[in-house]
């Protein structure tokens, strides 16, 4: 099993990065997300993941961790391939596709082309328990905290009056301006001002 590989990116695309490694060049097959971590490097770390069928050995590329692990979540559920979970991890962030799965949120998941109504709910089903108590035991840290504060944050301003549309649009707005280190009472001072 490859875990990851390093070196420098010789081909880059929206969808493939072909990463030169000491002379050998390994193609890899990547998500949208990942594309934008690593747009503008010229050289980098991808976890991998390596999908061995019948017509090929493909291997799958990652900027972060917990994006390989949602991928190895979703080509879990019956009927999502690798194709389709990389086209979801394209279509939506992959902390939105941990909250969209744990609440439950079959149309948020069905805009995502090739996920159709019976998909969204197979991978509520099979998936909210587990991506569920991912999000709990990691709450505390990394990008869980930011989505934590991020979340404490609008409920916030629906406890204020403000509807959650438009809580999270500010919220969202306020947290990409503001420091990545802002507290939570910076936060939603300046999520006010943005409503």
């Amino acid at each position: 099993m490859i875990a990851f590989v390093r070196g420098n990116f010789a081909v880059k695309t929206t969808t493939r990065v072909v990463v030169d490694v000491n002379g050998v060049g390994y193609d890899l097959q990547i998500s949208l997300n990942t594309y934008s971590a690593i747009s503008t490097k010229d050289s980098g770390l991808l976890f991998t993941h390596l999908q061995i069928t019948e017509n090929a050995h493909t291997l799958f590329g990652f900027a972060e961790l917990a994006e390989k692990e949602l991928f190895m979540q979703l080509i879990s559920v019956s009927g999502v391939g690798a194709s389709t979970a990389r086209m979801m991890l394209s279509g939506m962030r992959p902390d939105e596709i941990t909250r969209a799965i744990v609440q439950g949120n079959t149309r948020q998941l069905e805009s995502i082309k090739g996920i159709g109504k019976k998909s969204a709910e197979r991978l509520i089903v099979e998936l909210r328990d587990k991506l569920g108590k991912q999000s709990l035991e990691a709450g505390t840290i990394g990008n869980s905290m930011i989505a934590s504060t991020d979340s404490d944050a609008v409920h916030a301003l629906v406890a204020l009056g403000i509807g959650r549309p438009m809580a999270e649009q500010a919220v969202k707005k306020t947290i990409s301006n503001l420091a990545s280190d802002a507290s939570l009472e910076d936060i939603i001072k300046q999520a006010l001002k943005n409503l």
